[in-house]
């Protein structure tokens, strides 16, 4: 009997990559969680990453350390404020640059040294903010990037780039999530946390949050500062 197939999954701590990740593991993956402290503004999610991994029973969970305040450019990495007056059409500050490029990079790496071909992340492209690393058309470009990029692609064992929330709602993630019976307040979403250990309830993060439990019909465990 061969033993079950091993996945990385991007663990950031938020409610769509506790999904991805829990998505994994009901597929029959063994799981490697991996979640990057880029210094960002919202540190308190990877408490919140540390204590998913623990309940989907990652194998292993490696919090890579990579300051991309060294950059900036955004909202969750610089001296920026976060906006909080809704969801609008631009791609807003809160877009950390590539971020989902190098973050899969780096998931890339993890899996082709353990020798995984499955890597999970939990992006979606309906209710989001805009950010382009989050649409269908990226996650397909990097996994044609990752068969031509590593020694397993050219030697012919590909690797599969996961986005099972991709087309997705936020009701449907929080459904989702209900119906894989996480507790979905393990989870952290705001960008800017509020004093107390509370999402702040006004940033987008909050908003489409609030919105999705809301819409599904269920409780929403969240502690807000403010209801959003």
């Amino acid at each position: 009997m061969s033993a079950a197939p091993i996945a990385v999954a991007l663990v950031s701590g938020g409610l769509d990559s506790m999904v991805s990740a829990a998505l994994a593991r009901e597929a029959g993956f063994r799981l490697l969680a991996l979640s990057v402290d880029y210094n960002q503004r919202h540190q308190v999610e990877l408490a919140a990453a540390r204590r998913i991994a623990r309940a989907l029973g990652a194998e292993r969970h490696v919090v890579l350390p990579l300051d991309l305040s060294a950059f900036g450019g955004s909202a969750l990495t610089a001296d920026i404020d976060v906006p909080k007056g809704g969801v609008g059409a631009d791609i807003p500050v809160t877009y950390v640059p590539a971020r989902n490029t190098i973050f899969l990079s780096l998931a890339l790496g993890w899996a082709e040294a353990a020798g995984a071909r499955d890597l999970f992340i939990g992006v979606n492209a309906l209710d989001y903010s805009g950010y382009p690393d989050c649409r269908p058309e990226f996650i397909s470009a990097f996994e044609g990037l990752a068969e031509i990029a590593t020694k397993a692609g050219v030697e012919g064992e590909p690797f599969k780039i996961h986005a099972p929330l991709q087309h997705m709602t936020k009701a449907d993630i929080a459904a989702e999530a209900a119906r894989l019976g996480l507790d979905a307040g393990m989870s952290w979403s705001c960008y800017d946390p509020a004093p107390g250990g509370l999402h702040c309830g006004l940033c987008d993060s909050c908003r489409l949050r609030s919105k999705g439990f809301e819409e599904a019909g269920l409780p929403d465990p969240t502690r807000y500062a403010v209801r959003p």
